[in-house]
């Protein structure tokens, strides 16, 4: 894993977009995110347990596995949305970028590549793309039946109550 500040200039989504300006796990966790490498997926497994996650499953984003929708997929999962639930990825092989908002609502991008696992916080901005060898393999953890539904970042979603709860959670961030 690696974490930066996300440069804002014009691009390919998946070309790495460095500020060159590095973030340091402890902010990312001050955001809610949190990180672990395992090489062992008995690791995950017992993750799994400890935070009441009952069901995966495994995506492959690569054009080979998913045909011509591709790039209209990497391109939606690119939309700035967040979740209801904590979303928990493993990555299995390839590579790939989540970024999230920061407590200054700018992109915080985080390169994540086999064997890293991400947890982010239910109400937590953030988007995700593969990196330019346009392949990777995650598990996708659920605590009950698998679903991904993204709520598209809007003035109807920044009143969501996850939202809120996020924000209340993160009120008092010292800057980076």
């Amino acid at each position: 894993m690696r974490a930066y500040w996300y440069d804002n200039e014009a691009g390919d989504q998946r070309q790495p977009h460095d500020s060159g300006r590095e973030v340091h796990a402890e902010y990312l966790s001050q955001l809610g995110v949190l990180y672990c490498r395992f090489a062992d997926e008995k690791d995950v497994d017992k993750l799994a347990e400890e935070r009441s996650y009952k069901n995966r499953d495994v995506i492959t984003v690569s054009p080979e596995k998913m045909g011509d929708v591709y790039e209209e997929k990497v391109k939606s999962f690119f939309h700035e949305h967040l979740h209801e639930d904590e979303e928990i990825r493993y990555i299995r092989d390839g590579a790939g970028f989540f970024d999230v908002r920061s407590e200054g609502d700018e992109w915080v991008r985080i390169y994540l590549e086999k064997d890293d696992l991400i947890i982010l916080p239910a109400g937590i901005y953030h988007r995700f793309t593969t990196d330019t060898n346009n392949y990777i393999v995650a598990m996708r953890l659920f605590k009950e039946e698998p679903k991904w539904t993204p709520l598209n970042r809007g003035p109807e979603v920044d009143v969501n109550p996850f939202r809120k709860e996020y924000l209340q959670t993160r009120q008092a961030i010292p800057s980076q």
